[in-house]
């Protein structure tokens, strides 16, 4: 096709609050380097990690929720530490992990074969001579531009030909979220037949989750607001306790068999925390990879060397992950949960109303003009 010398896009200017998202219709347009692909991005899916990074928020001068400071930023927050990796970010930066689209020109080594194949990208960047050092990754939107535009270059080997009949938007809502809660799921070992405790579940994550673990066999309960339980228990979950559950141990045991579950699946953090791990049988496993409510939580160490616990946190994904990904959307055995789209001129409105929690799954960027 014939590419633009010039794209819409949204730049992130800088820390900060919504005013730092700048919506352009003028920058220039990437080109394929050798061994990457140039996509033009048919959908690019919204997730934490956009709004942590613009906010700063995974500085560890920030104790606070993660939505306290989502729409204004954070005044606390450092600029050296404001990344997933703990190092500063370079401004500005097209954000935006989660893209699905079609390659529409290749650099040197790449076949050309490739032109005209729908995609998926794997957001972890990793280092081509030893891509199992977690220590060398890096992440769409992040270390590199990513999809909050019309056209994004990546790695030929991060984008993976897809068959399928979902939307490029429906497509969007899987990268980030759902490579997220498979890793989280391999790190502990999920298996056929475990309780599986799942915090957040109305989230992109945590519905991801649900699916995930329903899908290796396992029994699922959810943690979800009021209004969005009887959604979460369509996607798998066989008991959901309200979030605000007055006393939320109690709530969980009531709902596991013998009062316990041998893994907890955990994006939420804060308060809850301690709760998690009472209900967690003896020599169970905890794993996050979020923590929506705060990241500072109550730990009490005789809870966890007592009961012979695991803790793991899951971030920087193995190879095979987003591959096997793929497979299982291909034979849907896993299925989108798009909450709503919005055009990229609108992203501020889009972050606005992730910020609002109201929604279920994922909200998803269409980067056409206007």
């Amino acid at each position: 096709m014939n590419v633009p010398a010039r794209m819409c896009a949204v730049l992130t200017t800088g820390h900060g609050g919504l005013e730092k998202l700048e919506y352009r219709e003028d920058v220039e347009t990437p080109e394929p380097a050798e061994g990457e692909v140039l996509i033009r991005v048919g959908a690019c899916g919204m997730n934490n990690t956009d709004i942590n990074t613009r906010t700063a928020w995974y500085s560890k001068s920030v104790t606070q929720a993660t939505d306290a400071g989502g729409a204004a930023g954070f005044e606390q927050a450092r600029g050296d530490d404001s990344t997933w990796g703990g190092a500063g970010i370079a401004f500005p930066r097209i954000q935006g992990a989660d893209v699905a689209g079609t390659v529409v020109a290749v650099g040197a080594g790449v076949p050309a074969s490739r032109v005209g194949e729908r995609v998926l990208v794997d957001p972890w960047l990793r280092d081509a001579g030893d891509p199992s050092d977690r220590s060398r990754a890096g992440y769409l939107g992040s270390e590199r531009d990513g999809g909050y535009a019309e056209f994004v270059t990546a790695p030929a080997v991060n984008a993976f030909a897809i068959q399928s009949r979902y939307s490029d938007a429906e497509l969007a809502t899987f990268p980030c979220a759902y490579s997220t809660a498979e890793h989280m799921l391999t790190r502990v070992r999920v298996a056929e037949g475990e309780r599986v405790l799942v915090t957040g579940a109305s989230g992109g994550v945590g519905s991801a989750l649900v699916q995930l673990a329903r899908r290796r066999g396992a029994r699922v309960i959810a943690v979800a607001g009021r209004g969005k339980m009887d959604a979460v228990a369509e996607l798998g979950a066989e008991h959901v306790i309200p979030r605000d559950s007055e006393d939320l141990e109690a709530a969980l045991r009531s709902a596991a068999p013998q009062g316990e579950v041998e893994v907890v699946a955990d994006v939420v953090g804060g308060r809850g925390f301690a709760a998690l791990l009472e209900v967690l049988a003896r020599g169970g496993r905890y794993v996050t990879a979020g923590a929506i409510a705060g990241p500072v939580v109550e730990l009490d160490l005789r809870t966890l060397y007592l009961k012979d616990l695991e803790l793991q946190g899951a971030t920087v994904m193995p190879l095979g992950i987003f591959e096997a990904l793929v497979g299982y959307i291909e034979r849907e055995e896993i299925r989108p949960v798009l909450a709503g789209t919005f055009p990229l001129a609108r992203v501020r409105d889009a972050q606005s109303a992730f910020l609002e929690k109201r929604h279920v799954g994922n909200f998803v960027v269409l980067p056409r003009p206007g």
